[in-house]
């Protein structure tokens, strides 16, 4: 029998005035809401292990997730890493090491890891495979010295797998709760790293996004996303959808946070050929530099109202935006607003856009390679899973949730004309629409409420960053989002960045009902 939800919250976790770490009158650790800063000043004054700060997190995990299910399973080796951490830090008193050094990090379960832990996207038909290699991401994370906790939860399959599968849930995981109010939805796909991070049981996680799955999970659980322009961080070894618009980022509790971890992963990766054009993108000395208070002075920032800013029935969500509008004029930005993309009601319509018709072709020839090129799996293309989900019904629930995205992404046969069609429309769409009206206004970002413009980014693998906004009258989060051109990252880092400080809207969970 689980504990009830309130001895999850044991007293001693409060922050004290003067930093997020602090040891009280019996030596209990507080590391609840530590930033990585906090963390490696604690490192560094020897007040903190990555032992301790290890087991704090895995301590937390076995309390919390029983009824979050953030994560899907942790990493038998997670101490073993930071003891390591631990003695290197030891051994080089005076030297220099990464940011992420000794810091855990939780990956969603569909990021490849060589180790002893599975990459199954959620599903039991991939449970006991084994991949051929780290990640890209992961090899990174490892050469910074970071701490593999674990595997995060998320929406089965990355949400592609049926179109009346519950946000946030998975066979393997069980269905993952929203940490500020527990029948909210956490959206996703990317739900456990953002459950996780939000109710502390990680420092910083590693999600992806096709459409939405990181600034949707990130907007409704009051955390940071940055969705990178596609290409930017690699996306070999992970479980794809579509590389033309799969995208590899981080959820965490502040901005800053979220640029040590994009530094961190960020670079050219043979096996994934898009980072070579991206690379170009990467500013000498990294994105921590644009963590500037003062970035929203000069930027020029498109309101596009219309079809997002449509507050119906939610008065709390508009006063807000108009003091956020506010909170942008007095840090020095300028606001062009009202502005409307070209053909917004079709880019929003996955089916009209071509989206949907392109994104099936493409699931069906990425993911049979990449389960083709696994050492060891149960499945080795789109077929055999879904035969796996109808023989396992009871493991999948395929009677209940069925897998029509599946379904119809196997009855395609390859790029045709339909195809080639949808991707020419995709095109024509981001060229006429987003990208016109950026160059048209010499725009430096566009600014949307929540995660709704996701598909506008989507189609054209433009980033962008998302920041906890507020909470609507039941507690609820919402965010805002600023997007931009390919490339665009520094520009976006400075002006989320001096939103966040301007504003500091995030609080600590509160797990209402």
């Amino acid at each position: 029998m689980n504990p009830p939800l309130s001895s999850f919250l044991p007293v001693f976790l409060y922050l004290s005035s003067f930093g997020a770490i602090f040891f009280d009158s019996v030596q209990a650790l507080s590391i609840r809401e530590a930033s990585i800063s906090d963390i490696q000043l604690a490192f560094k004054q020897n007040q903190l292990t990555s032992e301790q700060l290890t087991e704090f997190y895995l301590g937390e995990i076995h309390r919390l997730n029983p009824v979050l299910r953030g994560v899907i399973e942790v990493n038998p080796d997670a101490l073993h890493q930071a003891c390591k951490a631990d003695w290197k830090r030891k051994a080089k008193p005076n030297g220099s090491l990464p940011v992420l050094h000794g810091i855990p990090i939780l990956l969603k379960d569909t990021i490849g890891t060589k180790d002893k832990l599975n990459t199954t996207a959620g599903s039991f038909a991939l449970l006991g495979s084994v991949v051929a290699h780290d990640a890209g991401v992961v090899a990174r994370l490892r050469k910074a010295g970071a701490v593999i906790l674990g595997k995060a939860s998320l929406s089965e399959w990355a949400n592609i797998r049926s179109s009346k599968a519950p946000v946030g849930w998975s066979a393997r995981g069980g269905q993952g709760k929203n940490p500020y109010v527990l029948s909210a939805t956490p959206c996703g796909s990317s739900s456990g790293p953002a459950i996780s991070v939000a109710a502390n049981m990680v420092a910083v996680s590693l999600g992806t996004e096709t459409d939405g799955s990181i600034l949707c999970p990130a907007s409704f659980n009051s955390v940071v996303g940055i969705k990178p322009t596609v290409g930017l961080t690699s996306r070999a070894g992970v479980v794809p959808v579509t590389p033309r618009q799969d995208t590899i980022g981080p959820l965490c509790r502040t901005v800053s946070d979220a640029v040590y971890v994009l530094d961190a992963i960020v670079g050219y990766d043979h096996n994934d050929g898009a980072t070579r054009e991206a690379s170009k993108y990467i500013p000498r000395g990294g994105y921590r530099q644009f963590l500037k208070a003062q970035g929203l002075q000069r930027k020029r920032l498109g309101i596009v109202r219309d079809p997002f800013f449509n507050f119906t029935n939610k008065p709390d969500q508009a006063l807000a935006f108009q003091n956020h509008f506010q909170t942008l004029r007095h840090a020095g930005a300028g606001l062009v607003d009202n502005l409307k993309i070209d053909n917004i009601d079709i880019i929003l319509n996955s089916v009209a856009s071509g989206e949907a018709i392109a994104t099936l072709a493409e699931l069906k020839i990425n993911l049979n390679a990449y389960l083709k090129a696994l050492v060891v799996s149960p499945v080795r293309s789109l077929a055999d899973v879904i035969a796996f989900n109808q023989n396992n019904s009871k493991l999948e629930l395929t009677d209940q949730i069925g897998q029509d995205i599946f379904l119809a992404s196997e009855a395609t046969n390859g790029i045709g004309n339909a195809e080639k069609s949808a991707l020419s429309s995709l095109a024509n769409l981001s060229r006429n629409g987003f990208e016109k009206l950026m160059k048209q206004y010499n725009l430096d970002a566009i600014v949307t409420p929540g995660f709704e413009v996701a598909p506008v980014l989507a189609i054209g693998g433009f980033p962008a960053i998302s920041v906890p906004a507020g909470y609507d009258n039941k507690g609820v989060p919402f965010a805002i989002c600023f997007g931009g051109l390919k490339g665009s990252e520094p520009k976006l880092i400075e002006i989320a960045y001096s939103f966040e400080q301007a504003t500091k809207v995030r609080k600590p969970p509160s797990f209402k009902p």
